[in-house]
């Protein structure tokens, strides 16, 4: 790392989110690191300060401005901090932040001489991606506007910093290609170390069950359950996978809300439509929804898991795929793109059509039958891919380090 000891700002509205080792990684090398949130305010070893928001929603805003809106409340939240420390002298050499939130919006005009490094999740399309993938659930006009409307801030955003950053290659894709020389590819990281295999280890699901990997189990884990991540999809399988796999148990991780993608009619959750829809036809019995699951939960389902089900649209890779491969659980995953870059079918999982709920259902019946022995390739395999490519330690913080020690030298 540089002996050069900087000033570095980070900017997250739920700090530290994506920047959880990088900030202080770069505090124990003996940077000035300073954060500011505009949520909770978390425990550091640097100082971190919360911004409270100066206002909701303006009144009588035009719904396709809200969300442009509410980035610029956030910004305004963050100024009110940063110009109080440029007053007071404090001015950073560098600002590492979160460009989809507004928190950034104006550290150019207080901090014209930082560097700026920027991590940019997706950019919107109104065809080819998320939105119009799934017939089910058409973009309509409105829908189509506030995509594109929503690309205004990451436009900007992508004008603003020096470098940026995406996790996945497919998510650097999506972004239009003249900003492709200013984005590069490094993922937050997989602690392979704490995400492992583990044979031997239980679960105890309600107050009775006791889960051990000699039970076939079935796990299905997202943020929230909704249709983006296939839990649609999922719950249709879901009477043939416990139909063709009687002592199956299916375990399902995920909240009532909306992470991504269109809300449900109100006064509802995706969750309970699509429970409701299949309800006749399965066993409650062996189908556990568990909610949200604290992280040491989370990885034990998963190194539990003899067959990991993971959907998504053409969209973010979610962390807990890659997760469950470091823990070497079998994968059953969609055919599309995100997934694509990180599983071979057949090598280190199974890849089915995001639609196929046959395919699905066979696939996860293949997994669950097969002896354990049988499984030991796919599942080294996915360990391996984790391990080789996204290992927190390895490979992704110190390439994280060294997109700031190249903006530094240049600063």
């Amino acid at each position: 790392m540089t002996q050069r000891k900087a000033r570095i700002l980070f900017l997250h509205v739920n700090f530290p989110g994506q920047f959880r080792h990088l900030a202080p990684a770069l505090h124990r090398a003996g940077h000035d690191v300073r954060a500011v949130t505009l949520n909770s305010q978390p425990q550091a070893p640097f100082p971190v300060t919360r911004a409270p928001l100066p206002r909701g929603n303006a009144q009588g805003i035009d719904p396709l401005l809200r969300q442009l809106d509410s980035k610029v409340v956030r910004g305004r939240a963050a100024q009110r901090v940063l110009t109080a420390w440029r007053d007071a002298g404090w001015r950073p050499d560098l600002v590492v932040g979160h460009a989809g939130w507004g928190d950034m919006m104006a550290v150019r005009e207080l901090f014209p001489q930082c560097r700026c490094l920027g991590w940019f999740e997706f950019f919107y399309h109104v065809t080819g991606y998320d939105a119009g993938f799934d017939a089910e659930f058409p973009a309509g006009e409105e829908q189509r506007l506030r995509t594109r409307l929503n690309n205004l801030w990451p436009l900007w955003m992508l004008e603003q910093v020096d470098l940026g950053v995406c996790a996945t290659r497919f998510q650097k894709t999506t972004h239009p290609a003249a900003y492709h020389d200013k984005l590069r590819v490094v993922h937050e990281g997989i602690d392979t170390q704490h995400f492992v295999p583990d044979a031997a280890v239980r679960v105890t699901v309600g107050k009775n069950l006791t889960l051990d990997r000699g039970t076939p189990v079935v796990t299905f884990v997202n943020r929230d359950l909704e249709p983006y991540r296939g839990y649609h999809v999922f719950m249709r399988a879901l009477p043939d996978i416990l139909a063709r796999n009687p002592q199956a148990h299916v375990l399902i991780v995920g909240g009532d809300g909306v992470s991504y993608g269109a809300a449900p009619p109100e006064g509802r959750s995706w969750k309970s439509i699509f429970l409701e829809e299949v309800a006749p036809r399965i066993d409650s019995r062996r189908v556990h929804f568990l909610g949200r699951v604290p992280h040491a939960t989370l990885r034990a389902l998963m190194q539990l898991s003899r067959a990991h089900v993971y959907l998504t649209y053409p969209f973010v890779l979610s962390w807990s795929l890659l997760e469950a491969m470091s823990c070497a659980a079998p994968i059953v995953a969609s055919d599309t793109a995100p997934v694509r870059e990180v599983i071979t079918s057949g090598e280190n999982g199974h890849l089915v059509d995001f639609f196929d709920r046959e395919a699905l259902v066979e696939a996860v019946g293949e997994a669950l039958g097969q002896p354990a022995g049988r499984m030991t390739p796919w599942r080294a395999k996915a360990r391996r891919t984790v391990v080789d490519g996204y290992d927190l330690h390895g490979r992704c913080l110190p390439a994280q380090i060294g997109l700031v020690e190249e903006l530094l030298r240049g600063a």
